[in-house]
């Protein structure tokens, strides 16, 4: 998808208007079927999704309990906000950075992982990761990479909604229609 890099927008405001429709608070949103299957998929890997939550849960989580989320870019933010809206963890890659096919594959026992923030993880053979010829771009469905974040001058990217048996494709698909909706109206 080829975009623009927004410098001012009122991600407030878009706040504003997903938190007056969503319908759901801390209380209840583990029991929500899309949440609820993102949760068993996790624990089905063998992974506490109460220590390491989906990050679609954790952004909404994050918006119930302060009241917003962290101003990251235009680009990064639509796709923050159609993953709250649609309950879907998002990833978004620079194209630039990203190294022949993808493809979706179990970790190598001790394959390192640089996440957004830069902080280095191994990884075990239980994690699923979308992966290039470069290895990891995203820890499938939690945490995207350092190598292909977006940047201030990134122009075209590359979206993913990450799904899990529970999720169906018209799920997906509205996910990333919302990523651009965002896009275009933020």
């Amino acid at each position: 998808m080829r975009t623009s890099n927004k410098k001012d927008y009122n991600l407030s405001r878009a706040l504003e208007q997903i938190t007056s429709r969503i319908g759901y608070n801390l209380d209840n949103l583990k029991d929500i079927p899309k949440i609820r299957a993102y949760r068993d998929f996790y624990w089905r890997m063998g992974i506490d999704p109460t220590k390491q939550r989906p990050a679609s849960e954790a952004l909404v989580r994050r918006l119930l309990s302060k009241g917003s989320i962290p101003k990251i870019s235009f680009i990064v933010d639509a796709g923050n906000l159609a993953s709250i809206e649609t309950l879907i963890p998002i990833g978004i890659y620079d194209t630039r950075f990203i190294k022949g096919p993808l493809r979706l594959r179990l970790a190598r026992d001790g394959e390192v992982f640089v996440d957004i923030t830069g902080k280095e993880r191994e990884l075990s053979k239980r994690d699923i990761v979308l992966s290039d010829n470069e290895g990891p771009l995203h820890v499938f469905p939690y945490r995207d990479s350092f190598r292909t974040r977006v940047r201030e001058d990134t122009e075209e990217v590359y979206v993913v909604a990450c799904g899990v048996k529970g999720i169906e494709k018209e799920d997906l698909k509205e996910a990333l229609e919302r990523v651009c909706y965002w896009l275009r109206n933020l």
